[in-house]
Formats: structure tokens, sequence, C-alpha cells
């Protein structure tokens, strides 16, 4: 894979170089139509309104008997408990608000725009058009060091090139460690994107502060009333941390698979956009369980290629892209859970060892 990619990506400054690439690009350019006519053909990029329908009610429901269960037990440890199922209830939550933010779930934007913020703002407590002009930042430009928001905003790096730039001492400290400290930070995740999301709504940085402000805040107001209200201070304490680090732990371990480890882009590359989509992805194996935990997300090559495309269709589109991309001679990867997480922290130490010898 690695070859490929590096031959993907010479680009000398000749003439006859250049118009060979922009042939090159015209060529990959046509591959990518007939990809999408075949996708179109059969049907994969049809709205599932049954399907998102069901998992909402379904998702809602189970996010409301937590909150039952948690007014039922009272002052209670086992509210821990309650507090790690609740976690799981949010990123499900939050799986939904993706593929609404999406055009998944409709393709009308006043309607995607009432769905994103009942399950973002009000549901989660956090900043729906926030995330959506962050989130598709990151798919127009995958895994580039400059542009890629969910690089650009990591402490952790994934080239040894970005060891040169000027950062903290702390940052050199996280570095040094980044493959043991880089999925107990992501745990940091759920009150980053909430600190984010209040800063962007403060300094009107998206389309409707004022409503976003009072979903977020109706949100805020009813979470830490109820937990204050029930739970002893170092419970509600306890209660708000776990609930919180866990669930970005698993939102951080659902996306971290889907690019970290996989080839990094700079700004000296030229990539079309079919290139830049499957050589920067990577999927996960797995069945109907793992489709269901990562939230169609372990098809993250079919994901990138069609954005709009209804998750529960990523899965019959696998073998018409994968037969696409060995015809245009692109690396389709895949791997199972275990093996993609060990290639993450193997990169990672590759990374900071190399970092460090070349200082």
């Amino acid at each position: 894979m690695a070859g490929n990619y590096e031959q993907l990506l010479a680009t000398p400054a000749t003439d006859p170089i250049a118009e060979s690439e922009r042939s090159a690009s015209a060529a990959s350019g046509s591959r990518f139509r007939l990809l999408q006519n075949d996708i179109r053909a059969a049907g994969l990029l049809d709205p599932r309104r049954r399907y998102y329908l069901a998992k909402s009610i379904g998702t809602v429901a189970l996010f409301v008997a937590c909150w039952i269960v948690f007014a039922l037990l009272g002052s209670s440890w086992w509210q821990l408990a309650v507090a790690l199922a609740l976690s799981f209830c949010f990123v499900q939550i939050g799986l939904v608000g993706h593929d609404i933010g999406h055009h998944q779930v409709t393709r009308d934007r006043r309607a995607m725009d009432v769905l994103g913020y009942l399950h973002w703002n009000l549901l989660l407590g956090a900043s729906f058009d926030w995330w959506v002009n962050h989130h598709n930042r990151h798919h127009s430009n995958p895994n580039h060091i400059d542009r890629d928001p969910d690089i650009v905003r990591r402490r952790a790096i994934f080239t040894v090139e970005q060891a040169a730039r000027p950062m903290s001492a702390g940052r050199r400290l996280i570095i040094r460690f980044q493959d043991k400290v880089f999925f107990p930070m992501s745990a940091l995740e759920a009150l980053g994107l909430r600190a984010l999301s209040i800063r962007a709504i403060a300094t009107g940085a998206v389309r409707r502060p004022g409503t976003e402000g009072a979903l977020l805040g109706l949100h805020l107001l009813c979470y830490f009333t109820a937990v204050f209200w029930l739970l002893e201070p170092w419970k509600a304490v306890a209660f708000i941390g776990l609930h919180h680090l866990a669930t970005g732990l698993y939102g951080g371990s659902i996306f971290a698979p889907n690019h970290k480890g996989m080839p990094v882009r700079s700004e000296a590359e030229t990539l079309d956009w079919m290139t830049r989509q499957v050589i920067t992805a990577r999927n996960i194996r797995g069945g109907r369980v793992v489709d269901y935990l990562y939230g169609g997300l372990n098809y993250q090559i079919e994901h990138h290629l069609f954005p709009s495309m209804p998750q529960p269709n990523l899965r019959r589109a696998r073998p018409v892209v994968r037969a696409h991309c060995r015809t245009a001679g692109l690396d389709y990867y895949e791997t199972g859970v275990v093996r993609a997480y060990f290639e993450i922290i193997t990169h990672l130490r590759r990374v900071s060892r190399q970092a460090r010898t070349c200082r």
C-alpha cells in the first residue's frame, strides 16, 4: 500500500508530466463517474426514511429509559452503571446526528436543521452547525496535515514532518508518549466538543446562535439540575465525570480507525477526489453488530466516496466500490477490529520514535 501511495504522490514540475497528470485526473474523474452510475443504478443513494425513523425512535427510547432508571434509582452508586449506559446512548444519538448532517436522513434543508438541532443541541448539548462545518472540511481533505481539522486539532502527530513545527513543551511531552496516551486522551473528546460548541455559539460562528444557544442551554440546565438534585455532590461529580469520559472514549474509538495510521497528505500533493478518499480511509470488517456499534462508519471508504449514502446501504455498496477500486488500481484497505487499533498504536509509536531521532 505504501509503495502505491508514494507513486501516486510523485509530482515533478515539468510540462509533459503536468499534462500527463491532467490526463490522469480526467481518467480518474471518469472512473468515479462510472462508479457513481453503478451506485445510483443500484438505488444505494435513495433515502431510507423508514430505517431512520425506526432507528431514531429506538435510540431516543433507550435514552429516555436511561433517565427513567436514573430517577428510580435515587442517590446510589449504581448510578455509575446508568452513566455508562447513557454514554452509549449519547454516542448512538450522535451517530444519527452524523447521518442527519450528511443529508442521509432527509435532503430537505429545513427538516435537516430541525432534526439536527434536536439531536445535537437538545439531546447531546453540542452545536449542530459547528459540527457540520467542521466535519465537511474533514471530508473535503481527509488526513491532510494542514486542512483536515481532525488532524489540526490533535495534540498527537501523524507524520514526522509535523514534529519540526513550533510547539509547546507540553505537546512535545505528549508526542513522546503519544502511542500510550492517544486513546486515554480521546476520553476528553466529549468535553472538548461541548467547549468548542459553546465557543462557536458565543462568538456567532453558527447560522442561528440564538436557537442553538437556547437548545444547548436547555440541555445543560436539565442535565445538571437532574444530576445535582437527585445525587449527593460527590456522586454527582462521579456520574458526570464517568459519563463524559466514557462518551468520549466510545466516540473516539469509533472515529479513530477511520483514518489514523493511514497515509497522511500535505500541500505538495494533488490527488483527485476518488484517490484521496480511498487511500486515506480504512474499512473494518465485521457483521451486523459491528455495523451497529460503529454506526456504519466501519465502511469508511464507501462513506467518504458517497457521504449522503444512507448508512444501511454502505454494506451493499462495499462490493461495488471494491470492484471499481481494483479496476482503478487503488488500494482498498480493510482489516479486523483488533488489527485496526494495533495499526494505529504502531503508527503513533513509529512516528514518535522518528520525531525523537530527528530532533
